[in-house]
């Protein structure tokens, strides 16, 4: 499967139903509307890798982000104070 922008081969799993190719974090058929399997490597970290529990939301009462591993927000760069403003 290319991306349809810059196509670069993308990693796809195929369809049981349709046998169309479909990325591979899909979790539907686009189009048959099928459910597709987990991915093994999400199925074996429970939740594709991503831990809610540990992220930290930037200070910034407005902004969506969250903190990274170098201190500052994801979305706004803003570095992390410790409070929402």
């Amino acid at each position: 499967m290319k991306c349809p922008h810059c196509n670069i081969d993308l990693p796809s799993q195929e369809c049981r139903e349709c046998h169309a190719r479909v990325p591979m974090e899909g979790k539907f058929c686009h189009l048959c509307g099928a459910e597709m399997p987990v991915p093994e490597s999400a199925a074996e970290s429970g939740e594709g890798g991503i831990d809610f529990s540990d992220r930290v939301l930037c200070s910034d009462g407005t902004c969506i982000g969250v903190i990274n591993e170098r201190g500052v927000c994801t979305e706004c760069g803003k570095p992390y104070t410790g409070e929402s403003e």
